[in-house]
């Protein structure tokens, strides 16, 4: 025993000293780092802050990419020589040269900054836990460091004195000698500044702005006994661990935001300026900065002006006709309620006191005025802007009056007009013009609701289709809107534009009378009366949830029976999921996409199951019936649409032997059993297990050792190999929450047991998806028999018609099909919502 310590302690110390290698391992020369990969990146030693490159803000097309020291997660504190100016291609890299020279390059190799570092004894580079990018010499001595050339960001720890600016685009912040914070513009222009409070002494020596953890923004120096607070983050003290950096956005406002980790996401707790619109330039020169309901816009004074950016309204305004272009026709533009923001110095050198009409004309002869703001406040101040940088501000609680020179004549900007309340003009208008107006307006309603009424009684069947105008623009009330056959083939232009086709019938693309764009479904096999179609359509109306296609109207005239649904952008998921098109890898879904549509899904299935009055039992859930808006939020289409076909109509054998043959079919319906919600459930997992592969569950291959996908998954489930299930597509090691992954695995396996009654209800499929409830290890699912239902068919869609209503009957029938078996939750019981024919 004795012997055994000293090995013992040597192998403790040898791992120490691997331990303590590996944390404080740093970067040597020679190494470096490439946008086409941004999953590389060089670490701090507890991973809080790395290195590496990340899209560039706002992104741009083709995409560009800034290298930046970003907080876990991927939120950038600091970048190589600031974001506007050094974003580089896809080919472009970081180089840490080996003459110690840390060197940033675009896709042609040429320099885009540099640290100007070569030659002085450089040998390592450091990103440290406190996100500071630190380059050393052989006795570890600073010899560069980003907290001393930051960029628009600042993080708790980083000292930032007087000699030090963050500047994003023509702003920068800074600390003046006194002590002071300022936000300035072109570094000239202080349009925002914090001082001290007076009793604080200003006799200081070396002013520095502190940043503290729990979003503190304080002063302090060697004079202060204590440190001045300037301002604090509104989640002061707030949540662990949570970065809190002062950043200068491109707006020119100056915030302090808040950042959980790994989060990747920022969140406003601070702003130095309240105003948006009082930060100088906002709107670019001769722009006017006003608000629409709570977010700042920029528009120019009027149409005498135009945008230098058609694209980009912050980038200014231009005159169409400039002033030296028409001698002896310049005017004034009357602007109300706005005002050419003015700063001291410039404040201080260009007010006089003069009245309203004065400061108009004045500023029109003279040749050293631009414009001119008359403060209408009473105190008979008048700003003069000289020709240069106008920056505007206008808002109809604004007491003052602004003028510009333009070359006549004056065309006003209705959009200003209309956000100023417009002018106050006088309009004369005789008396005898409003009755004839009042009486013809009578007389043309009168006329029209006879027309109308007229119309009525020579065609009272068409009346309908006027109704359907108004009630369309109105469905959102939840009653489904009834439509002619000759709308509905107006609307589609003849039935051109086909969607796709399913078994119930083929999907059109519309345009309704009040341009929504629609989806049309005509169907087949529907031979209902009109009476009992328009009940099943109201029943389907009457389903309300996020997670399902909305249906917006019906058709039911002569043999023609037609359903309007929403219009899904995206399509249907087996586009995304199935598309091997190395052209078209813009439609692959990232892991994100994919986890929130299986969830989402989920929850709609479980909405018909169990929260709708009637249970409503889908009988093909598969991708193709799945659609994606434009958000990619998943909605579960043709549910209910069951109960529309005709037991009789030897066609629903077929599509019963499509529908089901390929994967997605419960083995209770090739048994003759009823058919329960637990069907859909068996649906579902092989839809889940599809989202998370990429493949068929039916398919047989190699990589599969010629077995069904299914049953080759769970083999390698139980050998632990669950990254060999994920769709090979996806980048694993960075994009894909694992643990996602491992619980949609294992809710796949639940969902496709053989017995029904070993299967979760949907409800429960949700909670142990969104990691509320333990998922036990699910027993191996049997491999259903891939056969096409033949003989049987016509009693299986006879099950088909109805919800359930008196389950009793049918219940003998499936007992003999439960047994005693594992059940991923002790507590539940299997399914008693059964469908059953609708004999009497």
């Amino acid at each position: 025993m004795a012997d055994s310590q000293p090995h013992f302690l040597i192998s403790v110390l040898l791992l120490l000293l691997l331990l303590l290698f590996t944390v404080t391992a740093a970067i040597n020369p020679g190494s470096s780092l490439y946008a086409s990969n941004p999953n590389q990146t060089w670490a701090s030693p507890n991973s809080t802050y790395s290195l590496g490159f990340l899209p560039a803000d706002p992104p741009t097309s083709p995409p560009t990419y800034i290298a930046a020291v970003a907080y876990a997660g991927g939120v950038s504190i600091w970048s190589a020589g600031g974001i506007s100016n050094t974003a580089v291609n896809s080919g472009g890299a970081l180089h840490f040269e080996s003459n110690g020279n840390l060197r940033l390059v675009n896709g042609s190799g040429a320099a885009v900054w540099s640290s100007d570092t070569g030659g002085r004894g450089v040998s390592s580079l450091d990103v440290g836990d406190d996100g500071n990018l630190v380059l050393k010499n052989g006795s570890s001595s600073t010899v560069w460091s980003s907290f001393d050339h930051p960029t628009d960001s600042m993080v708790p720890s980083q000292n930032f004195s007087q000699d030090k600016v963050l500047r994003s685009g023509l702003y920068s912040f800074g600390v003046t000698k006194i002590g002071n914070l300022t936000l300035r513009w072109n570094n000239s222009i202080v349009y925002w500044t914090q001082g001290l409070n007076s009793s604080i002494s200003t006799n200081l020596s070396s002013p520095s702005l502190g940043l503290q953890p729990i979003g503190i923004l304080s002063i302090s120096d060697r004079n202060l006994a204590t440190a001045a607070i300037v301002a604090y983050s509104s989640d002061y003290a707030e949540g662990s661990d949570i970065l809190r950096f002062l950043k200068l956005d491109n707006d020119g406002n100056l915030r302090i935001y808040s950042s959980a980790r790994g989060s990747g996401t920022k969140t406003e707790r601070w702003a130095a300026v309240i105003d948006q619109c009082q930060v100088f330039g906002y709107c670019g020169d001769m722009g006017i900065c006003s608000y629409n309901q709570s977010f700042p816009v920029c528009s120019c004074p009027s149409q005498n002006f135009e945008l230098v950016d058609a694209k980009d309204s912050r980038k200014g305004c231009k005159r169409k006709v400039e002033i030296a272009d028409c001698p002896g026709n310049a005017t004034m533009l009357d602007l109300d309620h706005t005002r050419f923001l003015t700063y001291p110095p410039e404040y201080e050198s260009q007010v006089f006191f003069v009245g309203i009409s004065a400061c108009r004309l004045n500023c029109l002869v003279s040749g050293s005025c631009d414009a001119s703001t008359s403060l209408s406040d009473g105190t008979g101040l008048c700003l003069y802007k000289t020709p240069g940088f106008l920056s505007g501000y206008s808002s109809p609680s604004m007491s003052s009056s602004s003028y510009i020179k333009v070359c006549g004549p004056v065309s006003p900007n209705p959009l200003l007009s209309s956000q100023n309340g417009g002018k106050n003009e006088v309009w004369k208008i005789r008396p005898w013009i409003v009755a004839v107006v009042v009486l013809a307006t009578l007389f043309g309603l009168m006329a029209l609701e006879g027309g109308l009424w007229f119309w009525f009684c020579r065609n009272r069947r068409n009346f309908g289709g006027l109704s359907a105008h108004y009630a369309l623009l109105e469905y959102a009330s939840g009653a489904p809107v009834q439509f002619s056959y000759k709308e509905l083939q107006r609307a589609t232009k003849g039935f051109k534009e086909k969607l796709g086709a399913g078994g119930f019938g083929a999907v059109y693309r519309a345009v309704l009378s009040n341009k929504t764009v629609a989806a049309v479904k005509q169907l087949e096999g529907i031979e209902q009366g009109e009476k009992q179609f328009r009940m099943e359509v109201a029943t389907i109306s009457s389903t309300h949830h996020l997670n399902l296609v909305r249906l917006i109207g019906f058709c039911s005239e002569g043999r023609h029976r037609l359903l309007v649904y929403e219009f899904m952008k995206n399509g249907s998921l087996d586009s995304f999921l199935f598309n091997t098109d190395e052209n078209n890898s813009g439609r692959l879904l990232n892991w994100e996409y994919r986890f929130n549509i299986a969830l989402g899904t989920a929850r709609g299935i479980t909405y018909l199951h169990e929260e709708c009055r009637d249970c409503i039992v889908h009988c093909d859930i598969k991708p193709e019936n799945i659609l994606l808006n434009e958000n990619y939020c998943a909605k579960v289409s043709d549910f209910g649409l069951a109960k529309l076909v005709n037991p009789k109509d030897h066609r629903y054998r077929t599509l019963k032997s499509v529908r089901g043959t390929r994967g997605y079919l419960a083995p209770e319906w090739l048994a003759n059993l009823p058919v329960t919600s637990k069907s859909d459930v068996y649906s579902y997992g092989m839809v889940l297990l599809e989202i998370v592969s990429g493949k068929r569950n039916f398919e047989v291959s190699a990589e599969t050792n010629h077995k069904k996908f299914s049953v080759w998954a769970y083999e390698e489930f139980l050998n632990g190999n669950i990254r060999n299930i994920v769709d090979k597509r996806l980048v694993v090691d960075e994009d894909i929450d694992m643990d996602q992954v491992m619980r949609a695995v294992q809710v796949s396996f639940w969902c496709i047991q053989e017995q029904p009654s070993h299967r979760p209800m949907m409800g429960k499929v949700v909670q142990m998806l969104e990691g509320i409830m333990e998922i036990e290890r699910p027993p191996a699912p049997k491999a259903a028999p891939e056969v096409s239902i033949s003989g049987n068919a016509s009693s299986n869609a006879s099950a088909l018609s109805t919800t359930a209503t008196s389950a009793a009957p049918a219940q003998s029938s499936f007992s003999s099909f439960q047994t005693a078996g594992p059940s991923p939750l002790a507590s539940e019981k299997a399914s008693s919502i059964l469908l059953h024919s609708d004999q009497k």
